[in-house]
């Protein structure tokens, strides 16, 4: 079983009311192979909602305290966040899933490159909150891009 984001498969849950559904994705969770979960809906911000990004630090800092998660009119959400990546472990760890996809870029699920916390769609290296926390765990984390290219 392999834990997705839920945007990914087309579930209106992004931070404007949208989605990332992905065919393949979609497929998977159609196949049973797949279970779909939202951290950020999990962590109770509601959708649509106004963008966030890390600001302070990585994903990593924000796990012990030391940065927080903030939405574009500077309003700390910090706490749904770690709140929802805390869900999307526990379930994991309850369902056995050692696999996720999880969503490019995103403060939650982002792998490799978030963006900067300045709004400016500036990138730069650093992982998500939920999929830092999953890492941690010794999840295999890839996103949705990578996923892509191995299929």
């Amino acid at each position: 079983m392999i834990l997705v984001s839920a945007c990914l498969a087309g579930i209106c849950c992004k931070y404007n009311g949208g989605n990332n559904g992905i065919p393949l994705i979609k497929e998977l969770v159609k196949q049973g192979k797949a279970i779909l979960l939202c951290p950020e809906q999990l962590g109770g911000l509601p959708t649509p909602r106004l963008p966030a990004e890390i600001k302070g630090g990585s994903a990593r800092d924000v796990l012990q305290g030391k940065a927080s998660v903030v939405r574009e009119d500077g309003a700390d959400v910090t706490e749904n966040f770690i709140r929802g990546a805390r869900e999307v472990l526990k379930f994991c760890q309850e369902m056995g899933i050692r696999r996720a996809i999880l969503k490019s870029k995103s403060p939650s699920c982002g792998k490799g490159l978030v963006y900067d916390g300045t709004f400016t769609g500036k990138l730069v290296e650093g992982n998500g909150v939920t999929a830092q926390l999953l890492i941690d765990d010794g999840i295999e984390v890839m996103t949705e891009e990578e996923f892509k290219k191995i299929c």
